[in-house]
């Protein structure tokens, strides 16, 4: 099979390629692979997803499209935009056009907004945070118009997800912790945050690729089956790292508070959705996924250990700046982490 995936040079990309061995792979793109981090059975084809001419290009003659490209909450709204809404729309237009009959939409626990009731389902109400969360409930809304003209869509909701080579804010977490530092957590560090190892999540991806089409045209949540809560997930990564750091409670609303200042004055890298649910349980319900026969590997202590051991012995030679795999400037944070 044939399978043209956008944003294939990026983290979750690359690792999906990997999951695909025996498949034909082409990777679209605005940026190549790493130097080094070539993948058996790939082409890289760069473009933009923003390009209508582009993506109808690169997937003549595919056989399924998984649709990944993303501008992440750090980018400029016109951009998140653009891509996210404007880079889906073309994805679809250009599978029907060219009749290709399955396009993987990879979406977002985001389009459920800050949620009072876990676990999540799939037929929970949509309501976006910012113009991130807002971009993916648009980019739904055009895959069931789509599907109405008979494109399979399966649509995947993950978990923030992790693992070797995510850099972003687990870079943030995992520099503070080599430094032995308290790390704050907002509230009292007891609600369960469900998370997603890359590796289970390109697993979830290829399930849809390959399942019968009467069944994987819906929408999907994945996430870590095995979590506990912030503070005991933590503590085992504190406990493997071995340098001293533990969690450091502080009051979530005044946190808020200032949390959201800064990122209204571009002084923080956390946007409003990593720091608006810090505090609360998130997590959703496996059970469609998991009868179509995905089965995770990891747990989320075990994926946050995971990602440590590779960053240890990383050796990121690239400029700050707002993909998964790029560092993220820590802005205020940098002066704040020496008060823990």
């Amino acid at each position: 099979m044939k399978i043209v995936l956008t944003g294939g040079s990026g983290f979750f990309g690359s690792h999906l390629a990997r999951a695909l061995p025996e498949h034909e792979v082409v990777l679209f793109d605005l940026h190549p692979l790493p130097a080094g981090e070539e993948i058996a059975n790939t082409e890289t084809v760069l473009g933009d997803v923003r390009d209508p001419s582009a993506v109808f290009a690169v997937c003549q003659g595919a056989d399924a499209i998984v649709h990944a490209a993303a501008a992440l909450p750090l980018c400029p709204a016109h951009e998140i935009r653009a891509v996210n809404v404007g880079g889906a729309e073309h994805v679809f237009k250009t599978a029907v056009e060219l009749k290709i009959q399955r396009v993987v939409l990879m979406s977002s626990t985001a389009v459920y907004g800050i949620p009072k009731q876990h676990p999540l389902l799939e037929t929970n109400a949509l309501q976006g945070v910012g113009v991130y969360g807002q971009s993916k409930v648009d980019a739904e809304t055009l895959a069931e118009k789509y599907r109405e003209r008979g494109l399979c869509i399966p649509i995947l909701r993950p978990k923030t997800f992790l693992g070797p080579e995510r850099m972003g804010v687990f870079q943030i977490l995992y520099d503070w912790i080599r430094e032995g530092r308290r790390i704050p957590v907002l509230g009292s560090g007891q609600n369960r945050y469900q998370l997603l190892d890359v590796e289970d999540a390109a697993l979830a991806a290829r399930t849809l690729l390959e399942a019968p089409a009467e069944s994987a045209n819906a929408n999907f949540h994945c996430g870590a089956e095995k979590f506990a809560s912030v503070a005991e997930d933590l503590g085992r990564l504190f406990a493997h790292a071995g340098t001293g750091s533990r969690i450091f409670p502080i009051p979530a609303l005044p946190a808020k508070a200032v949390l959201g200042l800064l990122s209204a004055l571009h002084l923080s890298p956390l946007y409003r959705w990593i720091w608006a649910t810090a505090d609360r349980d998130s997590f959703v319900d496996n059970r469609r996924l998991l009868d179509l026969g995905w089965q995770p590997h990891w747990s989320n202590s075990d994926s946050l250990i995971r990602a440590w051991d590779w960053y240890q012995n990383a050796q990121p030679n690239v400029l700050p700046g707002s993909r998964h795999r790029t560092p993220w400037r820590q802005g205020a944070l940098r002066l704040v982490r020496h008060f823990f």
